[in-house]
């Protein structure tokens, strides 16, 4: 049986699963609590532009605020998959 992560991570089971896999955790309970929301798409999300769309200026920015190393030396490209693989 999986361990009770609290009310944040709404499936124990599948979070533990990705932890192993090497996803961080805060990674690992955005994908668990989307997965046991079902099939309904998030009421929240889908405003933001798809960050190819973003200049890279922004991109940076963004990635400043998470935390991405490295982002200083990135291309755009490599910024819109440091943040999409985050």
């Amino acid at each position: 049986m999986a361990k009770s992560h609290g009310k944040q991570v709404k499936d124990d089971e599948l979070y533990e699963e990705l932890r192993k896999q090497g996803n961080s955790k805060e990674k690992a309970a955005r994908i668990a609590n989307a997965k046991a929301a079902g099939d309904k798409p998030s009421k929240k999300g889908g405003k933001a532009p798809p960050y190819e769309e973003w200049t890279k200026d922004d991109l940076y920015e963004r990635a400043k605020e998470i935390g991405i190393d490295g982002r200083s030396k990135m291309s755009k490209q490599e910024l819109v998959s440091a943040l999409r693989s985050h």
